[in-house]
């Protein structure tokens, strides 16, 4: 899709729990199915609304 390559960082991704009901980048992305979440990162939803308290604290 051209020059612009976006990265989600996952230490501030909360995949948009605390602002929407679903990821937004999965919306809003222009290719299907590019967005994953990392096996190796498994978080709860508990665990992202924590994350999600934090970053908004900050």
């Amino acid at each position: 899709m051209g020059d612009d390559i976006y990265q989600i960082d996952a230490d501030r991704c909360t995949e948009c729990v605390g602002h929407y009901d679903s990821p937004t980048c999965q919306q809003v992305c222009p290719i299907d199915h590019t967005i994953i979440t990392d096996p190796s990162r498994p978080e709860s939803r508990d665990e992202l609304w924590e994350k999600f308290v934090v970053l908004a604290a900050s």
